[in-house]
């Protein structure tokens, strides 16, 4: 999947054009809900998940989402980051809604996310709040990030 703006901003699932080195460090230094994670754990999670990055118009890494999903019947969006440099130019809204776009070329009956301080950039995407959150049950075998 590739998408481009008239800005030069791209997004793409090619893995190889990722610069695991910035996500990582976004993720494990920066993001509240991953601070601290290891890189094994990173790169675990993104060969096991359908990526999606952002990227500048010289080509550098602007940003990140990835995808967990059995493309049937559930997808999983987690780790949406953009760089703070970055942030301001609707970066966080275009990734939501092509990873939205995108998800639709599968059958998918939901696909669900957590978010503790981006619920607005979400709903723009079409994400409203679960009705009914007593329907919903976790279990954190390994609470590290």
């Amino acid at each position: 999947m590739h998408a481009r703006r008239d800005d030069g901003y791209e997004i793409a699932t090619d893995p190889h054009r990722l610069d695991l080195d910035t996500v990582h460090r976004w993720l494990s230094e920066d993001a509240y809900w991953s601070r601290g994670r290891s890189r094994a754990k990173t790169e675990q999670a993104v060969r096991g998940s359908l990526n999606y990055g952002v990227y500048a118009p010289d080509g550098a890494q602007a940003g990140y989402g990835r995808v967990i999903t059995d493309k049937a019947t559930f997808a999983w969006l987690c780790d949406v980051y953009i760089d703070p440099a970055q942030r301001g130019r609707g970066l966080g809204s275009w990734l939501a809604t092509t990873i939205r776009d995108h998800l639709t070329t599968y059958p998918l009956t939901r696909i669900m996310l957590a978010t503790a301080d981006a619920h607005t950039l979400y709903a723009k995407a079409g994400f409203t709040p679960v009705p009914d959150p007593t329907e919903l049950m976790l279990l954190r075998p390994d609470p590290a990030p």
